[in-house]
């Protein structure tokens, strides 16, 4: 017995693999979809672990930054403690400085040199005096300028020239001079003080005679 298939048969396979192809699509998109959704799951996971480091560190950062600021003020305290403390120093040392000034400038003064008036203000010295000749007044300068640790920076402000009575009836040409010169700390003349010793040479040793 002969079958005849009467259906459309063609129609048939080819809505078979519609449907199909529509299922993979779908299923496709579905499957597509999970993974994107997985992936945008897993991104926010690591930003939301990324952005609780980054609230951890600026966490960190702020205290620093207060204990950076304690440190500033610290050092800022610190200093301000040893400038005072300097400064006690230096007041204790200045006690003693009147009589350095009037024991070394009695050693540095050549002869025929006197002085008039002294000034002094702070560290600063003004000395008013006569001289015998304008070439005493260089011997002085250069006194106060190299030969004692006590005195720095002479300056010569005015040399006038004058006249002077040694006798009833007789009057002598002299100059009339005004110095500024800086009187150092006790610190800062010992630190001199080293500095020239350090600077001397060794006297060299003898050789003995040969015989």
């Amino acid at each position: 017995m002969i079958l005849i298939n009467l259906l459309p048969h063609r129609e048939a396979a080819r809505k078979l693999r519609r449907d199909v192809f529509n299922l993979s699509l779908g299923v496709s998109a579905l499957v597509g979809g999970l993974l994107a959704g997985i992936i945008f799951l897993w991104y926010q996971t690591q930003i939301s672990g990324q952005q609780g480091k980054n609230q951890i560190l600026q966490t960190e950062i702020k205290r620093f930054d207060e204990q950076i600021k304690d440190i500033a003020g610290l050092e800022a305290e610190i200093t301000a403690l040893l400038a005072r403390q300097q400064a006690v120093e230096d007041l204790q040392a200045d006690r003693n400085l009147p009589v350095h000034l009037l024991t070394e400038l009695v050693k540095q003064l050549p002869d025929g040199v006197y002085i008039v008036s002294l000034r002094q203000d702070n560290q600063i010295v003004t000395l008013q005096g006569v001289a015998q000749s304008n070439e005493r007044v260089s011997e002085l300068l250069r006194n106060l300028g190299s030969n004692s640790p006590w005195f720095a920076r002479p300056e010569l402000i005015e040399i006038v020239a004058g006249s002077a009575t040694v006798a009833p009836r007789e009057q002598r040409r002299v100059a009339n001079f005004t110095v500024r010169v800086r009187l150092m700390r006790a610190s800062e003349a010992e630190k001199m003080r080293s500095a020239a010793s350090a600077a001397t040479p060794a006297p060299a040793a003898a050789t003995p005679a040969k015989k």
